[in-house]
């Protein structure tokens, strides 16, 4: 009996481990699958051809992030212009919500690369991966919050914009 126990106890924790590395790969939201892993969303972005639209945000504090969330990212416009245009990327930096180490040194990496001092930041960009098995970044452009933008049309403006940053896209 104790043998059994033990075996399911060893399957159901091996389960609750996978799902957690699935989990940390991506999450859905509205639609829309948002990951936390870059080089799974370079795998997306290469097999597309689409850039990286990489989310700098603090989830569980920034104030500022949500609002584009609510305001942005949470419209259909958004959701349909994502679908078509990019692959998207969280790199989120919770004060209050504990990430994996992988996750935590992938972001602070990001965070220096493209030098991102505050939130919400997004980058659009493309990898590639040189002779050294680094990344080489190619980024098209940046955004922050649509300042400016008519209220309840802030997707508008936040769309325009971005279509500004894509029209820079390698052929």
């Amino acid at each position: 009996m104790r043998i059994i126990f033990f075996r399911f106890s060893l399957l159901l924790t091996s389960l609750f481990f996978l799902a957690s590395v699935v989990h940390a790969q991506s999450k859905k939201e509205n639609g829309l699958v948002w990951y936390n892993d870059v080089n799974k969303a370079n795998e997306v972005s290469l097999k597309t051809k689409k850039p990286i639209f990489a989310f700098f945000t603090g989830s569980d504090w920034c104030g500022w992030c949500h609002k584009l969330q609510r305001e942005v990212f949470a419209k259909k416009e958004f959701e349909n212009w994502a679908k078509k245009n990019v692959v998207l990327l969280e790199i989120d930096f919770p004060r209050n919500k504990k990430l994996p180490k992988e996750i935590v040194e992938q972001n602070a990496s990001l965070q220096e690369a493209f030098k991102v001092q505050g939130y919400p930041t997004i980058w659009i960009f493309f990898l590639e991966k040189n002779a050294e098995k680094k990344f080489n970044i190619s980024p098209l452009g940046s955004l922050g919050y649509p300042e400016g933008a008519e209220a309840g049309k802030e997707e508008v403006k936040f769309l325009a914009n971005a279509n500004a940053v894509l029209k820079k896209k390698k052929p």
